[in-house]
């Protein structure tokens, strides 16, 4: 039996390579110790081929923690001052074009081709990403020279407001119905991006948000590190009306690793299994098909199962899969056979 390359739809290692002391070193495996869940060496180990790498803007304020009576929420951080955020979106995708530049067998991907080109030759590549758009101008000024520096994918937001529209707050239980949606301006940038062929990605919306991307979009829908609503009940997970909606668009959900939204737990701290992972998966593929469910790790950006680890546990989560009854031509499609559908329909 053999690993099919993977496509993962989401990780924050840019954020965690940018405050190191030298980030070429720490990517490229020339340190004794790894601070990620995510560099060069051992996503040629784990089979990775093509990586959403977002840039994000971190904010001063930290994540207020708040008990409910029956879970948790956290409050909702503040809005980013647009410059600042754009300064950072800048720099980490300086950060990664310099990681490009260095490495040999690391490529940023521009379009299908150079896709493909990664999955058939054993290159890692990465698909620029920005994570809640507050760097992105609200009047999409920037959006050309962003698109120049490789930029194929935008969430018009994270968990915290901006120009384009409200985030998710972070809460158990609950579901995804709770704040505004996108603003005229998250609109207009929906169909920006369908003009110029970026994926919007709907992770961090709201529900009201979600349905405001369908409604305006074109374009496969798209939500890349997500769990399911039905399994456990929080925010960030999509009931099954956005799951069938994803599905009717021809668009893909991606469900992460991280263990507090794979958990079933009124704890922020509670743990997940790989068998969490799974459940996630075959749920989706058994309500809409397995042509519309791919992996998105959030490496680096959250706490992952014990059984995944970091990078190199993605051939077990497919291990997993094939266990539970997912045929080889199952989890090509999982690996990378919907990520290269979708893709190829938006740019």
């Amino acid at each position: 039996m053999t690993t099919p390359p993977v496509v993962d739809g989401h990780n924050d290692t840019l954020l965690r390579l940018y405050g190191t002391d030298d980030p070429v070193a720490a990517f490229t495996g020339a340190v004794e110790e790894p601070t990620t869940h995510l560099d060069l060496p051992r996503a040629r180990e784990a089979g990775l081929g093509v990586g959403f790498f977002a840039t994000f803007a971190l904010g001063d304020d930290d994540h207020e923690l708040r008990w409910t009576d029956d879970g948790y929420e956290f409050r909702i951080p503040d809005a980013l001052d647009h410059e600042g955020a754009r300064e950072t979106t800048y720099r980490m995708l300086e950060l990664l074009h310099r990681l490009a530049a260095t490495a040999d067998d690391f490529r940023v991907v521009r379009s299908v081709d150079d896709f493909d080109a990664c999955l058939d030759s054993g290159d890692l590549g990465a698909i620029a990403h920005i994570e809640g758009a507050a760097g992105v101008a609200p009047d999409c000024s920037n959006l050309d020279f962003l698109y120049a520096a490789g930029v194929r994918s935008i969430g018009p937001v994270w968990s915290r407001p901006n120009a384009f529209g409200a985030g998710v707050p972070t809460k158990y239980p609950s579901g995804p119905d709770i704040g505004d949606g996108l603003t005229d301006a998250g609109r207009d940038l929906v169909r920006a991006c369908n003009e110029r062929g970026i994926v919007v990605d709907c992770a961090h919306l709201t529900e009201t948000g979600f349905w405001d991307v369908a409604e305006t979009s074109s374009d496969p829908l798209v939500a890349t590190h997500m769990g399911v609503h039905g399994l456990a009940p929080h925010s960030r997970c999509l009931t099954d009306e956005q799951i069938d909606a994803v599905a009717d668009s021809n668009g893909v959900v991606g469900i992460g690793f991280f263990d507090m939204v794979l958990s079933d737990e009124p704890d922020p701290e509670a743990t997940a299994t790989m068998a969490d992972i799974v459940d996630h998966i075959e749920y989706v593929a058994d309500r809409v098909g397995v042509s519309h469910v791919v992996l998105g790790s959030d490496f680096d950006g959250a706490r992952v199962p014990d059984e995944v680890g970091d990078v190199t546990g993605l051939p077990d989560v497919l291990a997993a899969l094939r266990e539970r009854g997912f045929t080889d031509d199952d989890l090509a499609e999982v690996a990378h056979e919907n990520w290269r559908r979708v893709l190829a329909a938006t740019w």
